[in-house]
């Protein structure tokens, strides 16, 4: 039984994993797993998990910095398509890491010793469930709500203006996405991937304000940080209504074509506002972003001493990395 609900939480949490991945190839960031925290630098990233039986697990790699290598991808708008792919692509790693540590711990308790033949996450497990994903997205944000409002539009003519039917399209993706997040705040295995993803929060705050990287004063933090995945999320959703209105296409498929084709666009804008709005958080940006920071109180929960403890290690291991790899990285 818990076998399965271990893989149910791994599905979930594919799901979720957008909301809850903060992609900065800059700065410090991190991602909430199954009973865990990966944290990522420039230079590396780490995770640390805890087993069924209270004892940790960690993992740790140096971390290629793709603008480095290749300066276009530092461009304004194209980093932040290339930074989020590469968040995503690292943050299913780390989730499939968590999900095997659950699943060898259990199987050994099962069979009382290591059984002779381990289940695991594999690629092709992975490979569909990533498809999985991006189905569900498009079907439930871009397909669910053109059809909602284009039948909207049938019984109120009122609506067939350009304006008024993005505004309204919009509305309903914002909704969809509200009952989503919501919804899965009410099941108490998704809550407790949330209270990691609160020990992530407070643990980045600690180290950006210079604090040690202890429990007690990484506690002291809020869980809300304006470079999360929720905040992006959000600022995503509320760009693409405006951004769609600039457009006067008027067909089905073609206002559905143009929303999968303008996702990339909105993607890179939707980042350099984020970015911006977290270095100035006194400007007309970060006022966009306070929507995300609100819906934060539903994907944050405050986390334990020892939820904590598992992010102070995933930063500690990346940060021992960093320092062959890149230098001390400070934070301006």
């Amino acid at each position: 039984m818990r076998f399965l609900r271990t893989l149910w939480r791994f599905l979930v949490a594919i799901q979720l994993l957008p909301a809850l991945e903060g992609g900065e190839e800059t700065l410090v960031g991190g991602q909430a797993v199954l009973e865990g925290v990966m944290m990522r630098t420039p230079h590396a990233w780490a995770i640390t998990c805890r087993k069924p039986s209270g004892e940790l697990s960690s993992h740790s790699e140096p971390l290629e910095r793709l603008s480095e290598k290749h300066k276009w991808m530092a461009w304004p708008v194209v980093r932040g398509l290339i930074t989020l792919g590469h968040a995503m692509v690292l943050g299913f790693r780390a989730l499939k890491f968590s999900a095997n540590v659950q699943l060898d711990e259990l199987q050994k308790n099962e069979t009382g010793s290591a059984p002779a033949k381990k289940f695991e996450i594999s690629g092709w497990i992975a490979t569909v469930n990533i498809i999985i994903s991006v189905g569900f997205f498009i079907f439930m944000y871009k397909y669910l709500p053109l059809v909602a409002t284009t039948e909207l539009k049938k019984a109120h003519p009122s609506l067939n203006g350009q304006i008024s039917f993005n505004l309204i399209d919009g509305l309903i993706r914002l909704a969809l996405f509200l009952i989503f997040i919501c919804g899965t705040s009410l099941l108490r295995d998704i809550r407790r991937v949330y209270q990691y993803h609160g020990a992530e929060h407070k643990t980045v705050f600690a180290f950006e304000n210079g604090d040690p990287l202890s429990t007690a004063e990484v506690q002291k933090y809020p869980t809300f940080h304006p470079r999360c995945g929720t905040s992006f999320l959000m600022t995503v959703m509320i760009i693409s209504i405006f951004v769609y209105m600039i457009f006067p296409v008027t067909t089905f498929w073609a206002r559905f074509a143009l929303r999968i084709a303008l996702l990339p666009v909105i993607t890179g804008i939707s980042y350099e506002i984020i970015r911006f709005a977290a270095k100035r958080r006194k400007s007309l940006f970060a006022i966009m972003t306070a929507p995300g920071l609100w819906l934060q109180r539903v994907t944050t929960r405050p986390p334990s001493d020892q939820q904590a403890e598992c992010a102070i290690s995933a930063l500690d291991s990346a940060m021992e990395i960093e320092k062959v790899r890149g230098g001390e990285l400070v934070i301006a």
